[in-house]
């Protein structure tokens, strides 16, 4: 059964129908959407990381796959983009933890020319529940914004996110303008998308690749 709602979520994710009103892609699709599917998938006891990982994030992965390939356009990737924030609304109370002793700042931003940001919204709402001190700069955050952040502000840790092959080449940049600035050994960086690799990340002197925000809650705690 629970298997059933989490393949049901990832569709209705793809198909971009927040609730069971909206259409989707395939306008034959019925029942329930993402909104309700997520409630009742914690009403069955499955795991917000399940739901995270196995149907929102998945989802995703696929609408982004279809949108560098031109299948999907703007529309279609912020309906999907709505129905998945919807769901991170619902599970936000069920993933952040109170009074948790800080861990480190971290900043995390989509960088300049990419308007994505339900992947950095997943991975801050984790880490902000893991005990860390999440600064969220926004999408299509300029290089030299980013650089005065870790100037001024000193944190840990840095999450850059590019959904595009034509975005991930500005995580490069970020990291040669703060190699310039004397700031690169002074903040751990970590790349994520659907854009981008382990082997990306060693090509760009990243610290570290993260497939999503459980495995950025991995890496930032070995870090401890």
């Amino acid at each position: 059964m629970g298997e059933d709602i989490i393949a049901a979520m990832k569709e209705n994710v793809i198909q971009g129908r927040k609730t069971e009103e909206d259409e989707g892609i395939d306008e034959e699709l019925t029942g329930p959407g993402v909104l309700e599917l997520t409630k009742e998938a914690l009403d069955k006891g499955i795991s917000p990381q399940v739901i995270i990982t196995e149907g929102l994030t998945a989802g995703m992965q696929v609408v982004g796959e279809k949108f560098s390939t031109k299948e999907y356009f703007i529309p279609d990737m912020l309906a999907s983009a709505e129905a998945v924030g919807a769901a991170m609304d619902v599970l936000k109370p069920h993933l952040e933890a109170s009074n948790v002793e800080t861990k480190g700042k971290f900043a995390i931003a989509t960088v300049q020319g990419d308007i994505h940001d339900i992947g950095k919204n997943i991975v801050s709402i984790l880490l902000k529940g893991a005990g860390y001190e999440v600064h969220d700069l926004g999408i299509d955050v300029p290089t030299e914004k980013i650089v005065e952040f870790v100037r001024e502000e000193k944190p840990q840790y840095l999450g850059l996110s590019a959904l595009l092959t034509t975005t991930m080449v500005v995580m490069g940049n970020v990291i040669k303008a703060l190699e310039e600035s004397g700031l690169r050994d002074k903040v751990k960086v970590l790349i994520g998308g659907a854009a981008v690799s382990d082997e990306y990340a060693s090509e760009i002197g990243a610290d570290a690749y993260c497939v999503d925000g459980f495995d950025a809650v991995k890496v930032l705690d070995a870090y401890q």
